[in-house]
């Protein structure tokens, strides 16, 4: 691995380690998210401390993250050497990328590598990477939880189909499709205690509110 994707690698990576959750809430005098309800710092979670204000801070950011860290290496690729757009190399550090963002979220250095299930930031990375593709995906995420009402099952529809929607609008793009696999994957993986949850009925509606 070159040096310049290793730098942009390490930068993703601890741009997604930045949990909005946390910082939003401690900035706003709210309860650790870590502390109550689900204890994921997530936007879902901040919602249940009933400020609609902090929640939606936290996704914001935690989606502008994701659309950053592509955005950015999307920029600085073909000045740091690696190639053009739609080069292999290109291609491996922007998806390289895109998955170190996600680990970033999910497993970050300055919280403990307690960090959220990483739906917001699998957002923005999808729209950095196609516009359409991460509308699409984002549909499917709305339309699950307008008539189901339970983010866990949005978001783990909405991963199931991310990369056949890649396929789709993306074809010829393996290693694309490849990245969008791997955070699928690990978006379920994060989603594990919700899917038990699931499957016993105890999974909780999105709005519900938990006293911190």
């Amino acid at each position: 691995m070159s040096l310049p994707m290793s730098l942009l690698i390490l930068a993703a990576y601890l741009l997604g380690s930045l949990s909005f959750a946390v910082i939003v809430s401690k900035t706003m005098g709210l309860a650790d998210p870590r502390t109550y309800g689900s204890n994921n710092p997530g936007a879902t979670n901040v919602l249940r401390s009933g400020n609609k204000k902090a929640a939606a801070l936290t996704l914001l950011g935690d989606a502008l993250k994701g659309w950053l860290a592509v955005f950015a290496a999307q920029q600085l690729a073909p000045l740091l050497g690696l190639g053009d757009a739609g080069s292999i190399p290109y291609t491996q550090a922007i998806a390289a990328v895109a998955i170190a963002v996600t680990i970033g979220h999910m497993w970050p250095i300055f919280f403990k590598f307690k960090g959220g299930k990483g739906v917001a930031t699998a957002a923005g990375i999808l729209l950095a990477l196609n516009v359409w593709l991460g509308l699409a995906t984002l549909a499917i995420w709305i339309f699950v939880a307008k008539v189901l009402k339970i983010s866990s099952l949005s978001a783990l529809i909405a991963a199931v189909f991310s990369p056949l929607l890649t396929l789709w609008l993306m074809p010829n793009q393996p290693i694309y499709l490849g990245a969008v696999t791997v955070i699928a994957i690990l978006l379920i993986h994060r989603h594990k205690q919700n899917i038990i949850g699931l499957m016993q009925g105890k999974e909780s509606k999105i709005g519900d509110k938990t006293k911190p």
